[in-house]
Parts: structure tokens; sequence; C-alpha cells
């Protein structure tokens, strides 16, 4: 999801894993790892921690996920990442993967950054193919459109559609704000207010 949204976007998506000053000078390096810690307090169901920890070595993108598909399941991925442009950025990385624990199965997955100014589009999406059941497999996306007022300071829209938990809209909407400081990146998500009882979302991130 997301680990790299705060880190690389900010300063980097990073993920992979987005997107100013600091995605400058991550092109000039041959490497690039980063961790982030997702705290969700979901209304009516146990809160949760995810986990998600992307590297890019140049081309090659790796990653590895907790609670990320599902609760109590870990997931990996390899990856290409492929990018274009200058004055409007593109990476575009296209991953495989597998998950395993309360949830097994194959994933194809595929991430895209979109950077110009001080604007910024994140996307990732994928398909879960469950072994155990077919009926059980699903569309996963999570999208941030962001800017980026000062170098430190990045907010803006955001959407997701998961099954690693539940409420009543089948795709969540909401806004996020995020500040990053040095190599580390807070950001507080907010989804479905006004529309039912708000989930909240506390994201750390730190890169390097």
């Amino acid at each position: 999801m997301k680990s790299f949204v705060p880190v690389v976007v900010a300063g980097a998506l990073a993920a992979a894993t987005g997107t100013a000053a600091a995605g400058d000078e991550t092109d000039e390096r041959p490497w690039s790892i980063s961790a982030t810690a997702y705290a969700y307090v979901v209304p009516d169901e146990p809160d949760f921690i995810m986990a998600i920890v992307p590297a890019d070595v140049r081309l090659l993108h790796l990653e590895a996920r907790y609670n990320y598909e599902a609760q109590r399941s870990g997931s990996a991925f390899i990856g290409l990442n492929v990018r274009w442009g200058e004055k409007l950025k593109l990476v575009f990385t296209p991953m495989f993967g597998g998950v395993a624990g309360d949830l097994d199965g194959l994933i194809p997955a595929l991430r895209l950054q979109l950077a110009w100014w001080k604007l910024d589009l994140f996307s990732e999406s994928e398909i879960v193919f469950s072994l155990d059941d077919s009926g059980e497999s699903f569309f996963y996306n999570w999208s941030e459109l962001g800017i980026l007022p000062v170098p430190w300071l990045r907010t803006g829209i955001v959407a997701q559609r998961t099954r690693v938990y539940q409420t009543p809209l089948d795709t969540q909407r909401g806004l996020f704000v995020s500040g990053t400081y040095r190599f580390l990146t807070l950001t507080l998500y907010e989804f479905n207010l006004g529309w039912t009882t708000p989930t909240w979302v506390v994201a750390l991130s730190a890169a390097f």
C-alpha cells in the first residue's frame, strides 16, 4: 500500500515505494529501503498494525508486507521499476508475489506513480487469487492524489478498496496529511467521515 506512499512521494513514494527534492536524491542512489507501520483504528472491529518494507536496487523492486491483504498473513513481492520523464515523472512497477497465513494466494500487482510540479498521483492495484477458495479472490486498490505546498508537508485525498477489514462501504474514501523530518514521515489518514463511522490510520515511515 502505502509505506512507499509517505516516504517516496513526500520526499522521494518512495516505494517504491513516490517525489520532490528527496525523490531526486533517491534517483542518484543505486538502492533505497524504507519501512512503514500503519496503526488502524477501525469502528466495531479490533484495531491492528500493518507493516510494509519495500526495497529498490536499481530497477529491481522487492517488498515484504504483513496484515496487508488479510490479517495474520504475510506477503512478498518482486517487481521491476520503469521510469520516464523529467518534469513529468512516471514510475511504473509491475510486481508478482504471494501471500500466506489466514489467506493463501498468488498476487499480480501494479504500482503507478506520477509527479508534476507540486502534485503527485499514487495508485497500487492487485488481484489476489485465493488458493483455498476461488470465491475468496478479490481486487484491491489504494490511491492517493497529493500536493506538496512546502517540501516537508503533503496533503490530499485517498481512496481504497480492501478486504483486510470490513465497513459498510465497498470503496472507502477520505483525506490525509503528512509531515516529513529528515528520514521520518508521519501521516494521518481519515476514511468515510460523513458517510459512516470513520476509520483512522496513523502511519510512521522511515526511509534510508
